[in-house]
């Protein structure tokens, strides 16, 4: 059993959940001369456990891209009162970056290779003129979109597939085989928005996934191009890639003995 006391002994490993605003910085992984996500937040939990923190990420996200249910783990060595690392954390990461839980988990358990489901949502709000308060926040789109058309042509791409053609050019997964869990198109008024549950995703496939949607919703594509690109097997069968303001990563699902928190739903207010 795991224990979830507020004091720990040393040489522990935490597991955090965290949500980021993905426009104010250059994406997770960390770079030379530019703000990431990563180089926040290590810097930040550095600083209360007084020594250096690396941190391992389910999953890599894009610059621009979003996280409502991103989690991370890190090992240290300092006895600190729970709350320190999630609350003390705070008020040391820029704005736009929030620890929303931290618990202790045991040696077994591997924020990556730990992960047996992963979700996002992509948001689009159409509308003639361009976003203002939301500009950064969604995916902008002038035309009225077929939430019907969307929604048949997606019911193609449930299921295990070869997703070759939905993959950036420059994916390095070592094989293009995933299964989509479900997939849902849904809207009210001018918000759309596309949520996508699968084992796992390729470099750009939600993005692609969601450029593919678009053009069908517009009705500049058939319903059945969905089916025709993945069936290509060839990215260059596939429409634009979508742009990265409207994806957030929902939630990060394992295996139920690790216990975490359901994901923080603070995206699905739209």
């Amino acid at each position: 059993m795991i224990d979830h006391s507020d004091s720990l002994s040393a040489g522990q490993r935490f597991a955090l959940g965290v949500e980021y605003d993905g426009s104010r910085f250059h994406g997770w992984q960390v770079q030379s001369g530019v703000s990431t996500v990563q180089e926040s937040l290590e810097r930040a939990l550095s600083r209360v456990a007084s020594h250096p923190v690396r941190v391992i990420t389910a999953g890599r996200t894009d610059t621009g891209v979003h996280a409502s249910g991103q989690v991370v783990h890190f090992d240290s060595h300092s006895d600190r009162p729970l709350k320190a690392w999630s609350r003390g954390t705070n008020t040391l990461t820029p704005p736009g970056l929030v620890v929303t839980w931290a618990i202790p988990v045991n040696a077994g358990f591997h924020a990556r290779f730990s992960v047996i489901g992963r979700s996002y949502r992509y948001i689009i709000f159409t509308r003639p003129m361009r976003p203002t308060f939301l500009s950064g926040k969604v995916t902008w789109d002038h035309r009225s979109l077929n939430i019907g058309q969307m929604a048949k042509a997606a019911a193609a791409l449930v299921g295990r597939h070869d997703f070759s053609a939905y993959r950036a050019n420059a994916c390095q997964s070592r094989q293009p085989i995933r299964e989509i869990r479900s997939l849902e198109v849904r809207g009210s008024g001018p918000w759309v928005w596309i949520d996508i549950e699968a084992d796992g995703f390729l470099y750009h496939m939600v993005r692609n996934i969601a450029g593919v949607l678009m053009a069908i919703g517009s009705e500049e594509r058939p319903v059945g191009w969905a089916r025709e690109v993945l069936e290509s097997r060839d990215r260059r069968a596939g429409g634009v890639t979508a742009p990265p303001h409207g994806l957030y990563l929902t939630e990060i699902r394992y295996p139920e003995e690790f216990r975490l928190p359901p994901a923080t739903p603070a995206c699905r207010f739209w």
